[in-house]
């Protein structure tokens, strides 16, 4: 907590709530107007810029929460009204959250803002010679592509990520690729007893690929599991939306309430989509989601 001198010299802890002032300023019918309910809100500024875009199971409860937060007293100083949208349930508002501030880059989101470039870690099976190799989603599929390992931001993050699985489990620097040597020779680890010596042919190709991959199972990147694109459904109240997911990337919603109205988006381009994976694949690989194929007209 920080601390202030007063008047007479006195040291005190600064408390930002007792400071705090409730933005009056924030037009209050559109406070009002927001629902109990799954979906996302927006912040928005007197020239209707997005601020702050966030997702909840309970629009109304997150968005007043926001404004009893004094950390966020510099966005809500900027906001002049809250616009909402409903989804059905918490899958469609994450995946709607991910894409509008991808496409409307609010000033206060941070995480979520850039389309992220991602690279993997590609360890092919049956090859145990083989050094595991850092791709990019820019040249492969990672929604078809088998023995991918890890999602990382940067080259240098894949990198350092492999460094700490070999040391951790005394695998061969040199044969992942992480150290140079000469063929026959031992590598730096195994000359200070941290590998198991495949270098040098202690330990045999197949035993060291095998616990190698045994390492990196944790990590695996997960195939799209369906021939096309499938729907998710969700039900609120009588009201039924279908998320439509094709290769780990959203393309947008049915609404079946509203004679099946479809928002979807297929990108001049379609790529594996690192947020719209992290939020579905759990569910979707353990069954926990209601899932139906989709035709696209």
């Amino acid at each position: 907590m920080q601390t202030r001198i007063t008047s007479v010299g006195l040291i005190v802890p600064r408390n930002p709530a007792a400071e705090f002032e409730y933005p009056y300023h924030i037009d209050r019918v559109s406070l009002d107007a927001l629902p109990s309910k799954p979906g996302i809100y927006i912040f928005r500024d007197e020239l209707d810029r997005p601020l702050y875009i966030g997702k909840s199971v309970n629009i109304r409860s997150r968005v007043l929460s926001h404004l009893r937060t004094p950390e966020e007293a510099r966005m809500l100083q900027q906001s002049r009204y809250v616009e909402f949208q409903r989804t059905a349930g918490e899958i469609g508002a994450l995946l709607l959250e991910s894409r509008l501030i991808k496409e409307q880059q609010p000033l206060h989101n941070k995480k979520l803002r850039r389309t992220r470039e991602m690279c993997t870690l590609h360890l092919p099976d049956g090859a145990p010679n083989a050094a595991p190799e850092i791709i990019y989603a820019r040249d492969h599929d990672f929604a078809r592509t088998e023995g991918l390992y890890g999602l990382f931001a940067t080259r240098k993050a894949a990198q350092e990520k492999l460094r700490s699985i070999v040391e951790e489990e005394r695998l061969c620097p040199a044969l992942t690729g992480l150290e140079t040597v000469s063929r026959g020779r031992a590598c730096f680890s195994r000359q200070i007893s941290r590998c198991l010596g495949a270098c040098v042919g202690e330990e045999s190709m197949e035993d060291h690929h095998r616990r190698l991959k045994a390492a990196l199972e944790q990590m695996r990147v997960m195939v799209w599991p369906y021939a096309g694109p499938m729907g998710i459904v969700e039900e609120c109240e009588g009201w039924r939306q279908t998320h439509v997911i094709d290769r780990w990337f959203y393309l947008g919603s049915i609404d079946h309430k509203n004679k099946g109205r479809r928002t979807l988006k297929r990108p001049v381009r379609q790529t594996f989509d690192v947020d719209t994976y992290k939020i579905v694949v759990k569910p979707l690989m353990s069954g926990e989601l209601r899932v139906e194929p989709v035709i696209l007209g």
